[in-house]
């Protein structure tokens, strides 16, 4: 046999939807009403993951971690299509843009906005409330209120789809 630890297994709180095709090994925390939709990735062997209430991790995005690099997604927090989080903190209220990618040590602060196709090099931050964008990431103004309010309300759609995603699957089971 192996001399490998065993891996720890992931705690997902009973409100959570996981599309049946994610997948999600090792020390792993899903809190409530958060959501995990189909061909996502999240692996913990090496440090943890720890995902806040309410966080959508949409279609293919990729979580993953090495040693002293843990990943951290705050409450609310949305992860759009096939976004990387790799060893990277992202804050409550944050926007990582679809096809973004986070690199170890990498930090997005409350509020902040990664757009599409953005790349945070390992180590970087985007300050609060603050818009990223390029590759390597460059900081270029403020978050707009009303882009804000499109997060929200993205939130809002999320949260419903998830429960009713997670209501035909238990329904299909029975």
């Amino acid at each position: 046999m192996s001399d490998l630890p065993e891996l720890a297994r992931p705690i997902i709180h009973s409100s959570v939807f996981v599309a049946d095709t994610a997948r999600i090994f090792g020390d792993v925390t899903i809190d409530a009403e958060a959501s995990v939709w189909f061909g996502a990735s999240i692996r913990a062997e090496a440090a943890p993951v720890s995902i806040g209430a309410g966080t959508n991790i949409q279609d293919n995005v990729v979580i993953h971690t090495d040693e002293g690099f843990p990943v951290s997604l705050g409450n609310d927090v949305t992860v759009g299509h096939s976004a990387i989080v790799h060893g990277a903190v992202v804050e409550d209220g944050a926007l990582i843009g679809m096809a973004a990618v986070l690199l170890n040590g990498a930090k997005v602060e409350r509020g902040a906005f990664v757009a599409a196709g953005c790349v945070v090099p390992p180590g970087a931050t985007v300050p609060a409330g603050m818009l990223a964008v390029g590759s390597p990431m460059k900081i270029i103004r403020e978050v707009r209120p009303e882009e804000d309010e499109s997060t929200a309300n993205g939130l809002v759609h999320y949260k419903h789809y998830a429960q009713l995603y997670k209501a035909m699957a238990e329904s299909e089971v029975e």
